[in-house]
């Protein structure tokens, strides 16, 4: 019987990746002076534990390098050797150079194996430079024996190794050969195979475990790289490391207590003397729970793709089980009164299509609770952005955060992790100024930059904030008449002026970098924030710092939208771009030539768009705009008034593609399924103002006014 293991890779690789987060968190918040106990054990046991699984799986090379990383943690670990900024550094860099083979290994590719040897070649440096050593330690240090203080200035000349493989060993997707395999390469080794404990053929499970093996390391190699290959499985198995001595040691001539043999368990693996059955570190023997990660929806760190599973809290499936109980309750009672059904049981119907629809929306819920995961799956980069980047800049930058634990949709956070890089990497290069300049303006030499999430009214709220430099005002309005956007004798609001930025190709950067200024990339933000319902604002202070408010949907499965009637047709308006909705008079018109129909809203003109003629709908009730209603509607930063026969109500609407069961339509994001059967085409609201612009006649000439 063929064992598959590849059934366990899709876990392997989310766990692995998790790890990795843990691992560059944990170096990132590492501080060279003073190393927390506890953070590099952390560190130190999530490469344990990528090491471990990619050997079980067979990804050698992922082990291997992972491995020199494991050494020079566990020298850092157990005080030999100092953790210095140089030796950090190193270690974030091979963790994207093992991020990227853990993406090779599970999409089946090639790493870049100049990359790796490179990277491999500065650990090998790192662990090579004894400069990094701890106060008091030595090259060679004096050799360790379990069950024994020190066993003296006299080193071993090989390792007598007892391995006694649990009888489950393999069922947890160990195999016993990976772990000789492992030991030879670290030295000559020869093995002999106790079968003694095979059962008659009659009892023999093939995926259970019966051989042992008394084994001999030849070469006198640290001790500390037995046990690392034994951690992995010491939960699974009974193991014993003992030194072979050189010829005249006398361990009588050792310190009371230094004697390197235990008394041996009268088992049938443990035949050679001086063997003893070594229990597991008290600081390592971790239960199989806190192995485990956390019971939460994972979503692929940057750089390693969108992840096609989510990892649900065990309480959300509960609840949504009790709910479908709920259900079948429900149905089998509606069932019943159908059965035999006259008008004296309306009543009782009644109640049972409410208890129904209240059992639905709850079941709706429950299913989007689901979808849900914390946008610290998205936040968990920005950490190592700041660093890396304010180091690239000769800047001096602190990153706070807030709200890591706000549940967004998965959907969302895959997709807003890409506009948030752009946006802090502005922050970091546009808004906090260089340590000189920001002591000469008064201000501390470290900046910072904060980024926070939040609900607000439904929807999720992401803020972009700095105490930097501000944005130039007058130096972007220049610029915009310089190219045309905005006429000399026009005198646009700071809000106008500072969405100028998003124009495509808008750029006020006397100095193209690799990090910013092309003039590229705040354009793109926009548009696929829009694109998932959303909309971004600025606010800046001169001097005093910026900010970028982003405003999500929460979920992209549900949409909380506007029913509108235009003729027998109807359509929805999503309400987070409604401003508000209004009947107007005459007095509120105006036709301005060659720029079409508008309208006065407050302090300012907002251009009229008729639904019916974008969509070429006939029959429509209002002729006269005064006949109909206006809702004014804001996307991409601009205002305009749709004109519709009628509002029909507010409601929720499970979104279907159109684009997926269909074709794209220019103006129209998607399609709902009404509570009558009928289908409402859910509008796009940029597009529509394309669309507008790109047609004829008076929709036209609208658009053009704000285009």
């Amino acid at each position: 019987m063929t064992f598959d293991m590849a059934q366990f890779h899709q876990v392997f690789f989310e766990e692995s990746f998790e790890g990795l987060d843990i691992m560059e968190t944990g170096l990132l918040n590492m501080d060279p002076g003073a190393v927390d106990a506890e953070e590099i054990n952390a560190i130190f046991r999530a490469a344990h534990s990528i090491k471990g699984g990619s050997g079980t799986f067979g990804f050698m090379n992922v082990s291997e390098f992972t491995h020199v990383m494991e050494t020079l943690l566990d020298e850092m670990r157990d005080g030999r050797r100092q953790a210095t900024e140089h030796g950090i550094n190193v270690l974030l860099q091979s963790v994207d150079v093992l991020r990227d083979m853990l993406i090779a290994a599970r999409d089946g590719g090639t790493p870049d194996e100049d990359r790796v040897r490179a990277q491999r070649a500065e650990l090998d440096h790192v662990l090579a430079d004894r400069d990094g050593d701890a106060p008091g330690a030595t090259a060679a240090a004096p050799v360790e024996v379990a069950g024994s203080t020190s066993a003296g200035d006299v080193s071993p000349i090989a390792w007598k190794i007892v391995f006694r493989p649990h009888q489950h060993l393999m069922r947890t997707g160990n195999d016993p050969l990976r772990i000789i395999r492992e030991l030879a390469s670290l030295g000559e080794l020869t093995a002999e195979c106790d079968a003694d404990g095979l059962p008659e053929f009659e009892e023999y499970e093939p995926e259970d475990s019966y051989l042992s093996w008394n084994l001999r390391l030849h070469d006198a190699i640290d001790k500390a790289l037995i046990d690392d290959v034994f951690e992995w499985v010491e939960d699974d198995c009974d193991f014993a490391i003992v030194p072979v001595m050189p010829e005249g040691y006398d361990p009588a001539a050792q310190t009371a207590g230094s004697d390197v043999t235990d008394s041996v368990p009268s088992t049938p693996a443990a035949t050679a003397p001086g063997l003893s059955l070594v229990p597991a570190p008290a600081d390592r023997r971790e239960s199989a729970e806190r192995r485990q990660p956390d019971e939460r929806r994972k979503v692929a760190p940057g750089g390693a793709g969108a992840s096609s599973s989510i990892r649900v809290d065990i309480q959300k499936i509960d609840t949504l089980i009790n709910m479908v109980g709920e259900l079948v309750i429900t149905q089998s009672m509606l069932g019943m009164l159908g059965e035999e059904f006259d008008m004296s049981r309306v009543d009782r119907l009644r109640e049972g299509l409410v208890q129904l629809e209240r059992h639905t929306r709850e079941l709706q819920e429950s299913v989007m609770r689901i979808r849900m995961v914390p946008i610290s799956f998205s936040f968990s980069r920005f950490p190592r952005l700041v660093h890396d980047l304010s180091q690239k800049l000769g800047k001096k930058i602190e990153l706070k955060m807030s709200g890591e634990n706000t549940e967004v949709d998965k959907t969302v956070i895959e997709k807003i992790g890409d506009p948030l890089v752009h946006l802090v990497r502005n922050s970091l290069d546009h808004g906090i100024e260089k340590p000189e300049e920001r002591v000469a303006a008064g201000k501390p030499e470290t900046g910072t930059v904060y980024l926070g999430a939040s609900h607000r009214g439904g929807n999720i709220v992401i803020e972009i904030r700095d105490d930097g430099r501000g944005l130039p005002r007058d130096k972007i309005l220049a610029k915009a008449v310089e190219r045309g956007l905005v006429k000399p004798e026009e005198h646009p609001s700071d809000k106008e002026i500072y969405d100028l930025i998003f124009q495509p190709g808008f750029s006020t950067a006397e100095q193209v970098s690799d990090v910013s200024g092309r003039g590229v990339g705040m354009d793109v933000v926009r548009r696929n924030i829009n694109e998932l319902g959303g909309a971004i604002e600025i606010e800046s202070t001169p001097g005093r710092g910026s900010a970028i408010i982003v405003r999500l949907p929460l979920t992209l499965a549900i949409l909380d939208g506007q029913t509108i009637r235009i003729g027998d047709e109807t359509y929805i308006v999503p309400l987070v771009s409604i401003i508000e909705s209004i009947q107007i008079d005459k007095s509120m018109l105006n036709k301005v030539a060659g720029r079409g129909e508008t309208f006065r809203l407050r302090d300012e003109y907002l251009p009229i768009v008729r639904m019916h003629e974008v969509f070429g709908i006939e029959g429509h009730d209002a002729r006269d705009l005064t006949d109909g209603i206006l809702v004014v509607v804001e996307g991409e930063g601009r205002k305009c008034g749709l004109f519709v026969d009628d509002l029909l109500g507010q409601q929720q609407v499970v979104i279907k593609s159109l684009e997926a069961n269909y074709r794209k339509v220019e103006g129209i994001s998607g399609a709902t399924i009404l509570g009558d059967g009928s289908v409402a085409l859910i509008i796009d609201i940029p597009g529509l103002m394309r669309l507008a612009k790109q047609q004829g006649g008076r929709a036209m000439h609208a658009m053009a006014s704000v285009g």
